[in-house]
């Protein structure tokens, strides 16, 4: 099979793990840096083009599309539904992934666990906007930020107030978020492949913090997740449409919540704890599921 993985960072662990992997199932795997494809946009013989050249007929694509490429990535990753070629992340689940927001109102329609969530503009009455969400302590967090960045732990309705004017002056997007006390900082990360939890890891903050991004220097564990955490971070990845993706969870008294669907997860943090070979999993979902044509939204999401 010949595999493509469009990425920007092709030094990075997840991307050269993949490529090994693919290239040790006996696949040809080429490395592409998405901002450098360009593309023919005609009905007869759409293609994408590279360094000057049309690129060849792939099997597969394994989109990393990051948030920082967002529009132009999905653009990219669509030309090659067009084409036909089998996608692992389809552009439409990439994006709603993407936009933190819209991921938020589609697993609260199929009714998957939430810490209650407040989004606004310009809300006439911001001490309703903190109550609405269970009061202080809340987390408040830019729509746009990604691995813990442009997250803040409010601790008094009053801070929490002076924190969102500061956002709002700035015109930035926010969310404001009921604080889950009794997870104590941690975080349960699953890994899906192919509707599957193939590996699972337990993240914990640093002491005196309360997010638990690997990317903040915190530890991770392996962890064997109950039957409900299993059940919507299964029902999570598939509202949102990934067939590879990470999902966040949330211990709380009233069971697992959903903080996070990330359609391009790292793969290293979650190897190395779990002793899970993750990337050989993708590769054998894509040699199972990899026909021409098979995209469920043809590029038309």
């Amino acid at each position: 099979m010949k595999i493509a993985i469009l990425t920007i960072e092709p030094n990075s662990y997840s991307i050269q793990r993949l490529k090994a992997e693919g290239e040790d199932h006996g696949h040809e795997v080429d490395v592409i840096d998405t901002l450098h494809c360009y593309m023919d946009i005609t009905s007869s013989r759409p293609t994408v083009r590279y360094h000057g050249q049309e690129l060849p007929r792939y099997d597969a694509v394994i989109p990393r599309i990051s948030a920082a490429i967002m529009f132009y990535g999905t653009a990219v990753a669509r030309q090659f539904e067009v084409m036909g070629t089998f996608n692992v992340n389809e552009s439409v689940a990439i994006s709603r992934s993407r936009d933190k927001l819209r991921s938020l109102q589609l697993l609260s329609r199929k009714g998957i666990g939430l810490p209650r969530t407040g989004f606004a503009n310009k809300p006439d009455d911001i001490k309703d906007l903190i109550r609405n969400v269970g009061g202080a302590p809340v987390v408040i967090k830019l729509l746009e930020g990604t691995q813990g960045i442009g997250v803040v732990l409010a601790g008094t309705a009053k801070a929490a107030e002076s924190i969102i004017e500061a956002f709002m002056g700035l015109q930035a997007n926010i969310l404001v978020q009921e604080f889950i006390k009794e997870a104590n900082g941690a975080a349960i990360r699953c890994l899906i492949v192919g509707g599957k939890v193939v590996a699972a890891m337990k993240r914990q903050s640093s002491e005196g913090d309360f997010r638990s991004n690997l990317h903040l220097s915190n530890t991770a564990e392996v962890f064997k997740l109950s039957k409900s955490e299993r059940e919507t971070a299964i029902k999570a990845a598939k509202v949102i449409g990934l067939n590879l993706c990470s999902v966040d969870l949330l211990q709380s008294k009233n069971g697992p919540m959903v903080i996070e669907v990330n359609s391009s997860p790292g793969l290293q943090a979650i190897e190395k704890a779990t002793g899970k070979n993750v990337a050989a999993m993708v590769i054998k979902f894509i040699e199972k599921n990899a026909k021409p044509n098979s995209n469920k939204t043809h590029g038309q999401g």
